[in-house]
């Protein structure tokens, strides 16, 4: 949702892409859906504002951290796997928290 906010409102492919937006989170079946409980969004602001202190991150890359570590800390609460390429900051995060399961593919 954060997308949807950060979008301009004037531009006139905003449309389209809040439908789209809004098109696939209808499509996402209630039991795949994880809300994030109080331990885990207070975990992931600890472990992102580390992630940023090492990666030297500036306004909107802080963000990007904050989901980047819920999303670690959820999956692994769930005992799931974070399928991603994002290498520089997943492996920052299983560097800090080594019992997360992380699986990088290169584009």
């Amino acid at each position: 949702m954060h997308t949807v906010g950060v979008l301009d409102p004037k531009h006139p492919g905003t449309r389209a892409a809040i439908e789209q937006i809004g098109a696939s989170i209808s499509s996402m079946p209630s039991h795949r859906i994880f809300a994030p409980d109080v331990e885990i969004v207070g975990r992931a602001a600890l472990l992102s504002g580390m992630l940023c202190r090492l990666q030297g991150y500036q306004k909107d890359d802080k963000l990007r951290a904050l989901q980047d570590s819920v999303l670690f800390l959820q999956a692994q609460k769930a005992g799931f796997t974070v399928l991603t390429a994002n290498v520089a900051d997943f492996d920052y995060l299983l560097q800090l928290i080594p019992l997360g399961r992380v699986l990088f593919y290169r584009r």
